[in-house]
């Protein structure tokens, strides 16, 4: 597994899915997308295409 972050922590796909469904919803909490941003960044990076 690829390490991001400080500690090597990626989020999975499917946390990430519902990472982004929570900052797009216009009633989640500043908590909830704190937390939801909080995930993301733990995603690695989408290759680059030439």
């Amino acid at each position: 597994m690829p390490k991001h972050g400080s500690k090597g922590e990626v989020t999975s796909r499917p946390a990430a899915t519902a990472a982004s469904m929570v900052l797009r919803a216009p009633k989640s909490d500043k908590v909830a997308k704190t937390a939801a941003a909080s995930a993301l960044t733990q995603r690695p990076n989408k290759k680059k295409h030439p």
